[in-house]
């Protein structure tokens, strides 16, 4: 049975604005996080984290200290597994849906984020994310699961892909 569905595609092509359009859709008992780009001048400076229910902090930012970088950005491991992973664990708590919005180089940093993404994986609960759309080894697994769908949106495959994660979401 598929409980863990995955969103894919390149940068920018809508994954998180259609996980919030289904979430809202369906009114979704949901808890966990998502991410959005931060814009000084029109500049992506880097990335928010989220949680469902209004908890903020910075996923990464150009001009912070880190140990761990990804491209140009800093990423901030104290939000991410204070806000994020909490975020996850309280999801669980609560048996809400799990939104993980993203699985991506960032997250990947933290150990306690895994840890996190695959305990709600193994969970009884349904996890509604995104998911890098290269290869990794830690996503790569994700994807291989038998009891999870991944979804390669494209703007001209969104309508259907929608039709089809709502028609999963609301089996069983």
């Amino acid at each position: 049975m598929i409980k863990n569905i995955f969103i894919t595609g390149k940068p920018a092509s809508g994954k998180t604005t259609l996980i919030m359009e289904i979430i809202k859709e369906l009114n979704l008992d949901a808890g966990g996080f998502y991410t959005l780009e931060i814009r000084e001048k029109g500049i992506r400076k880097g990335f928010k984290i989220t949680t469902l229910d209004g908890e903020e902090g910075t996923l990464a930012y150009i001009d912070i200290k880190s140990p761990y970088v990804v491209g140009r950005y800093k990423v901030n491991i104290r939000d991410l597994e204070e806000i994020g992973v909490k975020s996850i664990s309280d999801a669980l708590k609560e048996n809400k849906t799990v939104i993980v919005d993203e699985i991506g180089l960032m997250e990947m940093k933290s150990e306690k984020f895994k840890k996190a993404v695959l305990t709600a994986l193994n969970s009884k609960s349904k996890v509604l994310g995104t998911i890098r759309l290269e290869s990794h080894p830690f996503t790569d697994k994700i994807k291989a699961r038998k009891d999870t769908k991944i979804s390669h949106l494209t703007r001209e495959n969104r309508e259907e892909i929608k039709k089809e994660i709502i028609k999963l979401l609301e089996s069983s």
